[in-house]
């Protein structure tokens, strides 16, 4: 992991975006649109494909290990110095291997089993936290610094 795993949050004056999802696969394609539009309708410097790709992981998990059909929701936050976005589902369990990797490395003949490995991997920090109705899972990315235009 990159950075700490603990939760602190946002201050009041990020710019903030929320929306539940359906618990289902067409949320992944809604929730990277949201957040490509929330990097790109501030200009904000965070890197925008490693956001929505850890995006995708996050939805994608919690639709595959959460039962039933609660809507899940997707919180994208701006912040001074990067961003940070949240999945919250109603499983109280916390994801397997975010914060504390396993001793085996994922197959790599298996589709599944490299989502958590990225997020930990890509972000400055990530981790979870219980809520009122489950967990949050989250990760931050910084802001990246524009890079020189030679004219």
């Amino acid at each position: 992991m990159n950075g700490p795993a603990l939760y602190d949050r946002p201050s009041a004056s990020a710019a903030s975006w929320r929306i539940a999802l359906p618990h289902s696969a067409a949320a992944v394609p809604v929730a990277r649109a949201l957040v490509r539009t929330a990097l790109a309708e501030l200009e904000h410097g965070a890197d925008c494909d490693t956001a929505e790709l850890l995006t995708a992981e996050l939805v994608a998990n919690a639709v595959e290990h959460t039962v039933g059909d609660s809507p899940i929701e997707l919180v994208v936050e701006l912040l001074p110095n990067g961003c940070q976005v949240e999945v919250h589902d109603p499983d109280p369990m916390p994801p397997f291997d975010l914060t504390c990797p396993g001793a085996q490395a994922p197959d790599p003949w298996q589709e599944h089993g490299r989502g958590l490995l990225l997020i930990r991997a890509l972000s400055s920090s990530c981790g979870h936290r219980p809520t009122t109705s489950g967990k949050a899972v989250w990760f931050r990315l910084p802001v990246v610094p524009q890079q020189r235009r030679w004219a």
